[in-house]
């Protein structure tokens, strides 16, 4: 029994080491790619940075693919607000904080490009957050409308549109930030989706 009490021990040492090693290697991408762009953000770079080769960096983490999963898993956390319902008019405040950090945006964009492929590994990824993302707006705008917006969607109908606003704004801006205010149009849109639809026909 001491035996193996030991060595479960050890095992559980080694596991956490393991996963606190991974969660540096996150962070330090997390920097490169805030220095040098989705691109820049090379192996070579952030074995640097963490004292590793670049062997021993692909024993934690097997692909640059893997590896920016990864970062976008720890993206999605930090986003999470903790016991705190998301509200519509929060939706901005998220939108004006990923305008301030265009290197991970830039890398979840292209991530989200190429996972379209068969076999990519971001694909799972991405369809399994885009289905948690729509049951949560759709949550969001039924609490702000009730079960049908002024339009007459429902917040199920309206959900996959505001998704697509939201994640298609980041592309236009990444393109050409001086043209496209994305805080701005975001809110927009959100004005929008407050209209009454037979409102603006009976006006127009």
């Amino acid at each position: 029994m001491p035996y193996g009490d030991g060595m479960s021990g050890t095992s559980g040492t080694r596991s956490v080491r393991g996963e606190e090693r991974r969660a540096e290697i996150v962070l330090a991408t997390l920097e490169v790619i805030a220095e040098r762009g989705y691109r820049g953000a090379s192996m070579a770079a952030v074995a640097e940075r963490v004292g590793l080769t670049q062997q021993g960096l692909l024993h934690y983490f097997p692909t640059k693919d893997a590896l920016l999963v990864a970062v976008l898993q720890e993206r999605d956390r930090w986003d999470a607000v903790p016991d705190s319902p998301l509200r519509l008019d929060l939706l901005g405040s998220l939108v004006e904080y990923n305008a301030m950090r265009p290197g991970i945006v830039q890398t979840f964009s292209a991530l989200l490009g190429e996972s379209v492929t068969e076999g990519h590994p971001a694909r799972e990824f991405f369809t399994e957050r885009y289905g948690r993302v729509r049951g949560s707006m759709a949550e969001v705008l039924r609490a702000e409308y009730g079960d049908r917006l002024p339009s007459g969607l429902t917040p199920e109908r309206a959900a996959p549109l505001l998704v697509a606003v939201m994640d298609g704004l980041q592309y236009q801006w990444l393109l050409d930030p001086a043209a496209v205010d994305m805080p701005g149009a975001f809110r927009d849109f959100l004005g929008l989706l407050g209209e009454d639809a037979d409102a603006d026909a009976d006006a127009g």
